[in-house]
């Protein structure tokens, strides 16, 4: 049984908040806080120190600053934006931030749950059409980036530190996330953190995406 996740909302439209706390709760978390404005959702994040930090991303105070506030003063709580924007700034802005997901106010309701999970597990909450958008900027991007007088690296799996290849590894032996923290004796936030570096450093937006690289550029 999935055990039950504590989460912090964030949302000045009261409804909105009633209706993610009741999908939420029927999700099998526990809200343990809510807020109106942008510093109420940081102290209500530092009282609680919940797993997810829920947070609308036009709230009064600016949900981005809110989450680039919480995700460097308590790097073990996840952030995820929840908004009606579809304004592309909007999402990078929210990644830059810190923030490991974006989800539209009009998705399923009983979608919500499934997705703070995922990210607990190491995977980005982002909806399919969200994540062709990402692809499409690393694309654009990916240029301007590349220092002019360096080679870009042969793989994606050779900017990995040696723990990174070894948690990749058992990623791809289909190890949870609980798993692999009991094979390595570590706690299962750090081999969180180490798995959303992976997706980082290989630009891709889940697990799953990285295993299947992964696999392709061993078969090189």
């Amino acid at each position: 049984m999935s055990r039950t996740l504590r989460v912090v909302i964030a949302d000045d439209h009261a409804p909105t908040r009633e209706m993610v706390r009741e999908a939420l709760q029927d999700g099998g978390c526990e809200v343990v806080a809510e807020a109106r404005t942008a510093p109420e959702a940081v102290v209500a994040a530092q009282e609680h120190r919940p797993d997810v930090c829920l947070l609308d991303i036009h709230m009064p105070g600016s949900g981005l600053l809110a989450a680039a506030d919480i995700t460097q003063s308590l790097p073990e709580t996840a952030v995820v934006m929840l908004t009606a924007s579809r304004d592309d700034e909007d999402l990078f802005a929210a990644l830059r931030a810190g923030a490991s997901g974006y989800l539209p106010k009009d998705m399923d309701p009983e979608q919500i749950a499934p997705s703070l999970r995922g990210v607990l597990a190491g995977e980005a909450a982002l909806p399919p059409w969200l994540v062709l958008k990402v692809m499409e900027q690393f694309r654009t991007e990916q240029p301007r980036r590349l220092p002019s007088l360096r080679p870009k690296p042969k793989h994606a799996t050779s900017q990995l530190t040696p723990r990174e290849s070894e948690i990749l590894a058992l990623m791809s032996e289909g190890m949870s996330t609980e798993e692999i923290a009991g094979r390595l004796f570590v706690a299962q936030v750090t081999v969180r953190t180490h798995i959303s570096t992976i997706l980082k450093k290989m630009r891709v937006p889940d697990r799953a995406a990285a295993v299947r690289l992964a696999a392709e550029e061993a078969g090189r």
